[in-house]
């Protein structure tokens, strides 16, 4: 090319003259070939098949390519994508229509809170069982109409209100429109047996009752054993209708008198003379 054309053309002197339409496709078929050998697995192409003769075919599109790369210039290409979408058209349409599950979306309750109930906490005691109890009764006038209280047990670390302790969980109580509130309670374990857990909503006096039962603390070492003998290292008690014996180091009342009073009758020691 001489200097006049290549200042006709456009193009610098030195440098090659400008591309044609065919060279520019065909260097862009090229970047996609390139481009597609890095990033698609032929080995998961379903359409990609290597017959006896040692070329490549296209299923879908029924076309001959000499090499991989070739075949994957024509994935890129305005035919093979064309087929692909009528294909997924027509799977598509002929597939059974599947009823879509009735996802039901939960949203957030805004609703205006009026204060904190009215609550009452006794603690009681079960001689027979030597469990302690806590009895709540939560008051709840202004409840919506057909919901009841709810109730949960958090532990310390769920809580963010205060620090951290093991010692203590949460017990909290919850109705609309009112506003959650917790009881701090030992942690311990709760005695769900038969009737030591007891829940109860009232809706005509709108009193929530709960009982909760803490499960009795393990014998102390040491104690009788459960066939009522004596432990080791204790003497047994004394026969009935004898006193016990005074503890070592300890002078007991003399022999004849009774009642000890430190040597003296039962009236005292003698008064001194009157003057």
């Amino acid at each position: 090319m001489s200097f006049m054309d290549a200042r006709d053309h456009g193009s610098k002197v030195g440098s090659g003259g400008v591309a044609s339409a065919q060279n520019e496709a065909i260097d862009r078929r090229e970047r996609l070939r390139r481009l597609a050998l890095e990033t698609i697995d032929l080995a998961k192409d379903p359409y990609f098949m290597r017959n006896h003769l040692g070329s490549y075919e296209c299923r879908l599109c029924l076309t001959l390519h000499n090499n991989e790369g070739n075949y994957l210039a024509h994935t890129q290409g305005k035919r093979h994508q064309q087929n692909l979408a009528k294909r997924a058209a027509r799977e598509a349409a002929e597939a059974p229509a599947q009823p879509q599950p009735n996802k039901r979306k939960v949203m957030p309750r805004k609703t205006v809170k009026i204060g904190r109930p009215g609550y009452c906490v006794t603690k009681q005691f079960a001689s027979e069982t030597s469990q302690r109890s806590l009895l709540f009764q939560i008051e709840y006038p202004e409840i919506e109409e057909g919901t009841a209280p709810r109730h949960r047990f958090m532990s310390s670390i769920e809580q963010k209100v205060e620090p951290w302790d093991k010692r203590y969980q949460f017990l909290l109580f919850a109705a609309e429109p009112y506003e959650v509130i917790a009881f701090k309670i030992p942690n311990q374990e709760i005695d769900k047996l038969g009737q030591r857990f007891f829940n109860h909503w009232e809706p005509d006096k709108k009193v929530y009752t709960l009982q909760i039962f803490f499960k009795a603390p393990r014998a102390v070492t040491g104690a009788p054993p459960q066939g009522g003998g004596t432990p080791p290292g204790m003497l047994p008690p004394p026969p009935m209708g004898m006193a016990a014996p005074p503890p070592m180091g300890m002078r007991g009342p003399p022999i004849g008198i009774p009642g000890g009073g430190g040597g003296f009758p039962p009236g005292g020691p003698p008064s001194g003379p009157s003057g």
